[in-house]
């Protein structure tokens, strides 16, 4: 079924170059869009027409027209005027209802397809079957991207999507919830890394970036054959869930730059508990005072340069070493010691991975 906005922008583009005044009602009568006043137009007529044997028929300065889907009568179009060419143009515009109908059926399919094809509901022998009947290239490169944007700010951000790639055949837009938009996306011989990114971009900058940092978008590896596409959404997923845990202040996410955060998200969490009961025994990251917190977060950014960390927390370079000491002490591990620092890293990441899922669990 064709949405009443595209209908109306239809035959207001109609209207526009004909100058014929034009509606569309359903089979019961309803009239769903006009360009002239409703109240002209007999429902009972309508009905009676719909019901008859004729696909077109001229009544009380008005022309009917049957649109039919699959030859499942879908519409009556009504053109306003009795003459030959109001006929033409009627019939002329039921023909191109009739068109959409076939190409909005044959996205629906394709979309259908692509959803299931996303969630691994299909078989080997399935896919390239349906593939080769909806027209889909099998052999190509493609990657997918997850845009989850604010349900608050746009009901129109699969539009807006749709239009960017300009409906290119080889893309798909699809959605599935109030969240998150899926884009499968044929790619070139010659298209890398960094071409991803600009796309990534680009969608952000079409869609507008969200204040409080809840529009993101992450993407999977490059694939290069259908069956692989579901790959590729799963990727896409982990780097949307990880990038939220360990990397928030990114607005684009690639699976391939995950790192150890990888890794982390896959562990259970009494495993976590675990580990980090054995580093800081009864203590915790969250039991630091923001002082030390910053101190080592710092620490870590310039790659355990004391003198480098000093000066950017504007401290003498004793008083960083004396906070060192003072976390030795705590904790057992000198982060001076690269194997120290690596375990006490990987310990602030498996915590903010545990209080990343309790919120899940609420």
């Amino acid at each position: 079924m064709i949405s009443n906005q595209i209908l109306q922008n239809t035959i207001e583009g109609i209207k526009n170059i004909s100058r014929a005044e034009l509606a569309v009602a359903d089979i019961e009568g309803n009239v769903l869009v006009s360009t002239f006043p409703e109240m002209e137009i007999n429902n009972v007529e309508v009905v009676n027409f719909a019901r008859s044997q004729a696909d077109s028929q001229s009544m009380k300065n008005f022309q009917f027209f049957k649109v039919y889907d699959e030859h499942q009568l879908e519409y009556v179009l009504l053109a306003k005027g009795d003459n030959e060419d109001i006929f033409l143009v009627g019939k002329m515009a039921a023909f191109q209802i009739q068109n959409l109908l076939v190409a909005y059926k044959e996205r629906f399919d394709k979309d259908n397809f692509i959803k299931n094809l996303l969630l691994d509901n299909l078989l080997l022998v399935d896919i390239y079957n349906r593939a080769k009947k909806l027209h889909i290239d099998a052999d190509m490169r493609r990657v997918v991207f997850i845009l989850e944007s604010n349900p608050d700010k746009d009901h129109g951000t699969i539009e807006n999507v749709r239009n960017l790639f300009g409906n290119k055949s080889g893309d798909f837009i699809t959605a599935v919830d109030e969240k998150n938009v899926i884009i499968v996306k044929e790619l070139s011989d010659t298209d890398d890394s960094a071409q991803l990114n600009k796309i990534a971009l680009s969608v952000l900058d079409t869609i507008g970036r969200d204040e409080n940092h809840r529009t993101h978008i992450a993407y999977g590896t490059i694939v290069k054959e259908l069956k692989e596409v579901s790959r590729s959404y799963k990727e896409a997923r982990m780097a949307l869930d990880v990038g939220k845990i360990f990397f928030d202040e990114r607005d684009v996410i690639a699976y391939s730059s995950l790192g150890i955060g990888r890794l982390i998200y896959q562990l259970p969490i009494p495993l976590c508990k675990m580990f980090i009961k054995e580093i800081f025994v009864d203590k915790s990251p969250d039991d630091f005072d923001e002082e030390t917190l910053s101190t080592i977060n710092k620490f870590f950014e310039n790659s355990l340069n004391v003198s480098e960390t000093s000066r950017q927390l504007y401290i003498h370079r004793n008083t960083l070493v004396y906070r060192l000491d003072k976390l030795q002490k705590s904790t057992g591990l000198d982060l001076r010691v690269f194997e120290d620092a690596i375990t006490f890293k990987i310990a602030l990441m498996v915590v903010r991975y545990m209080k990343y899922m309790e919120t899940l669990e609420y």
